[in-house]
């Protein structure tokens, strides 16, 4: 079965998904919440997203295989492999902040060719696939073209797998560059806005596979420019994620290069 009939199956489940998680969201107030570690929440209602999600896959692509950020590795056949944050920005969701979404992507032999974000509170759902662009709600999407990082604000993550110093540098440099720093707690998502031209960039020392590669893949696909991430390790191991407009790529590199522990 080809990419094509997965880009469709992987919005469909999308959507599913964020419906089945915004009902969750709804009643926040009731859900059950652990900790994996510093700011690292996990709640029943990621769980059970997720759980639906590889529940359809195991259904329709019983020999691709899983990588999940809740439910682990599943190894397959066919070179396929689906790539699943049931619920990217949980800090915010558990709080009932309205800036969350369900990231899903599908790799081939190691590389993204199919991207799907969706954002069930503001009825946004972005997809990209390899060759085929990038899109939100149906409509083509661009990456900023801009000149100067001075031109809005470059996307910022942290995780507590990294120094917090470093972050705090690469700040430093975009805001005395004549820059605004911007982070909402979901990396997924301000890679879809990168993608989409909202934001110039977007810069994050390590990620995890479920969380940037279905973005990265819009962002290419929507003209803008990436560190491609290593087919051979990225999908269990994670990455660095640099990513930004065409004009204001090689200055957000630049950045990173200096701020980063590469």
């Amino acid at each position: 079965m080809t990419t094509a009939s997965r880009l469709d199956f992987a919005i469909d489940i999308a959507r599913q998904a964020g419906n089945f998680a915004k009902a969750h969201f709804d009643a926040f107030d009731s859900l059950i919440i652990e900790s994996k570690g510093h700011q690292d929440l996990v709640s029943n209602a990621d769980k059970d997203t997720e759980t639906l999600i590889r529940a359809a896959i195991e259904e329709h692509w019983p020999d691709d295989g899983i990588v999940g950020e809740e439910h682990g590795r599943k190894h397959g056949t066919t070179g396929y492999d689906w790539v699943i944050d049931p619920i990217d920005g949980t800090a915010n969701f558990v709080r009932g902040i309205p800036q969350w979404c369900v990231a899903i992507a599908v790799a081939r032999e190691g590389s993204a060719v199919i991207g799907v974000i969706n954002e069930p509170c503001s009825g946004e759902l972005f997809h990209a696939s390899l060759d085929g662009g990038a899109f939100c709600n149906g409509k083509p999407i661009r990456a900023s073209i801009a000149r100067d990082i001075g031109e809005g604000s470059v996307g910022t993550g942290f995780s507590g797998r990294v120094h917090g110093a470093n972050i705090v540098r690469a700040v430093d440099r975009i805001v005395t560059g004549g820059g605004v720093f911007f982070r909402n707690a979901s990396g997924a998502l301000m890679l879809a806005y990168t993608a989409g031209g909202r934001l110039l960039g977007y810069i994050e020392e390590h990620m995890n596979s479920w969380d940037c590669i279905a973005g990265l893949l819009m962002i290419r696909e929507a003209g803008g420019i990436i560190v491609e991430p290593d087919p051979a390790t990225s999908l269990d191991n994670g990455t660095v994620v640099i990513a930004g407009g065409p004009n204001v790529f090689a200055a957000i590199k630049d950045i990173a290069d200096d701020c980063f522990e590469l």
